[in-house]
């Protein structure tokens, strides 16, 4: 896919540059709009004077060397150029070129950057954007490619069922070859029965936004329709956590509710193991067929209950933290094994769990992380010491979002409340600040400001200089995750929506709303400058390049609402809405 778009805009050039001067390494490049025609002069980016003794590819004029390098990886004119000569290094200072690959890899219509464009890093920008293309992309071609798999594999299964060990055909099946979905017999029936699609459809959306058809569907429909009671307890206890998960951002006297479920959950964990076989999950689901350049893998299901959020930590996404409705805590070691190790279960030494009611959120900085949870704490633990207990906050609400900057946490709360704390202190609380008529949902937050969503449908920016709120927006719904980096916000709502934001200098700017396909709460975001992943508990997590409007490279099916999602690295970590965690990462 991809290389049919270099291909259709590969004829694409930016100015030629006066070769009678030297590039500048600090002035930008202009803005798409107002690139300047073919073939003239720019001022801001111009091409180094080659010297009579130039041969090979720098005797070639600027342009068309700056031409060649647009269609090297951008990761090969970051790292390699600049270390075959000083004049092929300026090939990356270029930041026309820059914007001409960002044009090229999003298409003519999308703009790009959507917040503001001054000393937007269009390198690492372009960098990103190829790796998530190549990463998503050719999904659909993978399913079919899988599809042709299983209908070999189907075969084969069915010839050894004829032929048996003694001639006659195996016992439930046919002779006539029609294939039986009878007690699992048949590879399409055991991928039914086991999830060997790890719960998830995988679909390619297009540049027109059609999902095109998965081959075999018929026959797998018509399978799932003949196991479905065999299923059915299983997915009614998947509903049954559902409708806990919507009370949760439902009306408040709901929250009180979802509380008393604690003690359910307390009856759950002190059963004895022949009991606890009856209500533990199912089985761990197979992952379905990658992309050649991820691997997925699922986490021992290790937790008794739905993951309510995870966190990659320790900044290249070799650990991850789990906080489920089971109250605990626990930390995997994703580099150990192939499958991910557990490491700890924070606080279960010597406590009865980590917390005394479900886990909500995650935060972390440098080897410390924070928990918060409905029994209205916030938890600290040192990553560097086993996980051992670094502190406790008395929050006097449950605990929706954390957010940690240099010297405070930040934690958003049901009374309505955003507090900060320096967790160094013997007293931690620093201030406590109500600057929303209902509960607190997200927050995201720099050295200088705090945004944060609330339930009453408000946005609000607060100046930690000046201890004062600066601008209230007003939304026609509320704002259940957001991300914040570089000079843009962007937030997911209630309803689906996605909004994105401008901030400078304190102003928060709303600039669009934008329906990329969710149908229900967007429970997960992250935006960087060349991705942006969102999920939601219509069962769906998408990934998107982050322009206006995104463009969707690829749409990930589960069988619950996905809890939430956490980036970093390159690898990505999902809680799809039950007790296990997915983790998707660049194959080694």
């Amino acid at each position: 896919m991809m290389s049919e778009e270099t291909g259709t805009n590969g004829d694409q050039r930016g100015p030629s540059p006066d070769p009678g001067t030297s590039p500048s390494m600090e002035a930008s490049g202009p803005d798409l709009h107002g690139l300047p025609p073919a073939g003239l002069p720019s001022s801001a980016d111009t091409s180094p004077s080659p010297s009579a003794e130039a041969s090979g590819l720098l005797s070639l004029p600027w342009e068309l060397v700056t031409h060649i390098a647009s269609h090297l990886p951008a990761q090969c004119v970051i790292t390699v150029l600049p270390m075959v000569c000083h004049a092929l290094g300026n090939v990356g200072k270029d930041n026309t070129a820059w914007q001409l690959r960002a044009h090229r890899l999003m298409g003519s219509r999308a703009g790009f950057p959507v917040g503001p464009r001054e000393d937007f890093d269009w390198a690492s920008a372009c960098l990103e954007m190829e790796q998530l293309i190549t990463c998503w992309t050719g999904q659909a071609q993978l399913v079919a490619r899988r599809t042709e798999e299983d209908e070999e594999a189907r075969e084969q299964v069915g010839l050894r069922q004829r032929a048996g060990q003694d001639g006659e055909p195996v016992a439930g099946g046919h002779e006539d070859g029609v294939e039986d979905a009878v007690e699992g017999v048949g590879v399409e029936a055991q991928e039914v029965a086991y999830g060997a699609d790890e719960g998830m459809e995988v679909a390619m959306e297009g540049e027109d936004d059609e999902m095109p058809p998965i081959v075999g569907g018929g026959r797998l429909a018509r399978l799932r329709e003949e196991l479905g009671e065999r299923l059915e307890d299983d997915a009614a206890a998947l509903m049954e956590e559902e409708r806990d998960h919507m009370m949760v951002f439902g009306a408040n006297e709901g929250h009180v509710g979802a509380l008393n479920h604690q003690e359910d959950f307390a009856n759950l964990m002190n059963l004895g193991n022949g009991r606890r076989v009856e209500t533990e999950q199912p089985q761990p689901l197979r992952s379905p067929s990658p992309p050649a350049a991820l691997e997925c893998i699922t986490l021992p299901s290790d937790h008794i209950a739905p993951v309510n959020s995870v966190l990659l930590v320790g900044g290249e996404g070799a650990v991850c933290a789990t906080g489920s409705r089971d109250w605990n805590v626990k930390l995997w070691d994703l580099q150990a094994t192939s499958g991910g190790t557990l490491l700890h279960t924070l606080g279960a030494r010597g406590n009865f769990s980590t917390h005394r009611g479900w886990v909500w959120c995650l935060a972390s900085q440098g080897p410390l992380l924070a928990s918060g949870g409905f029994d209205s704490t916030v938890r600290l633990w040192d990553l560097q010491a086993g996980g051992a207990e670094r502190g406790l906050i008395k929050s006097g609400a449950a605990v929706h979002c954390l957010c940690f900057q240099t010297d405070v946490l930040l934690a958003g709360t049901f009374d309505k409340r955003i507090s900060m704390y320096d967790t160094r202190a013997a007293e931690p609380l620093v201030k406590s600040l109500r600057l929303h008529g209902s509960a607190v949902m997200c927050l995201a937050a720099d050295d200088n400001y705090i945004i944060s969503g609330s339930k009453d449908c408000t946005v609000v920016v607060y100046d930690r200089r000046a201890g004062k709120g600066l601008k209230k927006i007003r939304l026609s719904s509320y704002l259940l995750s957001m991300s914040y980096s570089g000079c843009e916000v962007w937030a997911g709502d209630n309803r689906g929506m996605l909004h994105s934001f401008s901030m400078q200098a304190g102003t928060l700017k709303p600039l669009s709303q934008f329906d990329v396909g969710h149908t229900a709460l967007v429970t997960g975001i992250h935006r960087s400058p060349g991705s942006l992943y969102t999920c939601s508990s219509d069962r769906t997590l998408k990934v998107h390049i982050p322009c206006a409007p995104p463009r969707t490279l690829c749409t990930l099916r589960h069988q619950a609402g996905v809890n939430g999602l956490s980036v970093e690295a390159g690898v990505l970590a999902v809680a799809p809405g039950d007790a296990n965690v997915n983790i998707w990462r660049p194959r080694k």
